[in-house]
């Protein structure tokens, strides 16, 4: 599966996710910048925090780009439907366009999408079936960040020595205060929706359930079979090596599964 770049024309999910790096942006330059290297000169932390905060800031943005430009799993306008699996699939009634089961019509972006559990303007795409993995990497790698970065702010105040070397000169330091409650503002409002939405996605892929389905209270995923939280899981990141499921930089490959298992047509 090569990747394929997938753009949104929609003001709206533009404006959500410049806030998304706005936020992103503001943490990377303030907590370095007054708390990080201050402290590491002084000999108060050891470096390697400051790699683990970068390598958390440089995979959370990866996986944001990556979601956002992904294919999510758009059906061609004819798509070839293998002999054996006709029967798993189905007329759109708005496209008018053969899609396998469980595919549903996005109506802001107008086609129809394999697997899709719903549009998120925050990443400005659809979360389908070749992106949600990717999607899952943002939301992890959001909340660890946004708790990475609260808990070195209340040290700064609580827990670190106080800083004897400090340029008064900088914005930053005048004005620390102000910019600090800022940061802990945006970083208790990401960490609360984050984990809200976090925990939605993971129940969703345990129960084998995507968002639309749980929305419309689909009875078809009573009779399907329950599959084990491992192979939903492998599904989903496609590949059941689980090291890789945290790894935003990889190309993921669907799983070939027998009906009724499959999700991937």
């Amino acid at each position: 599966m090569g990747l394929r770049i997938h753009f949104v024309v929609d003001p709206h999910g533009w404006c959500c996710m410049s806030l998304i790096v706005f936020v992103w942006l503001y943490n990377i330059v303030i907590i370095p910048k007054i708390v990080l290297f201050p402290h590491y000169e002084e000999g108060h932390i050891p470096g390697i925090l400051i790699i683990i905060f970068y390598g958390i800031s440089i995979f959370c943005l990866v996986a944001l780009v990556r979601a956002s430009i992904t294919d999510p799993g758009r059906l061609p306008e004819n798509p070839k439907i293998p002999h054996g699996e006709r029967e798993f699939w189905e007329l759109c009634n708005k496209c008018n366009l053969m899609r396998p089961k469980r595919s549903h019509h996005c109506s802001r972006c107008g086609h129809c999408v394999r697997r899709m559990d719903h549009h998120c303007p925050w990443i400005n795409n659809c979360v389908g079936e070749d992106n949600h993995w990717l999607f899952l990497q943002l939301c992890f790698y959001t909340e660890l960040l946004t708790c990475y970065a609260l808990m070195f702010s209340f040290c700064h105040y609580y827990y670190f020595l106080p800083l004897k070397k400090r340029n008064l000169d900088l914005f930053v330091i005048r004005h620390e205060l102000a910019i600090m409650r800022l940061a802990a503002f945006m970083g208790i409002t990401m960490l609360v929706g984050i984990t809200g939405l976090f925990y939605t996605q993971l129940t969703g892929i345990i129960t084998d359930t995507t968002s639309i389905e749980k929305m419309s209270n689909c009875c078809e995923e009573i009779s399907r079979p329950r599959k084990p939280w491992q192979q939903t899981f492998s599904e989903v990141f496609g590949t059941r090596w689980k090291i890789l499921w945290f790894i935003p930089f990889r190309q993921r490959q669907p799983l070939r599964v027998p009906y009724p298992f499959a999700n991937h047509v």
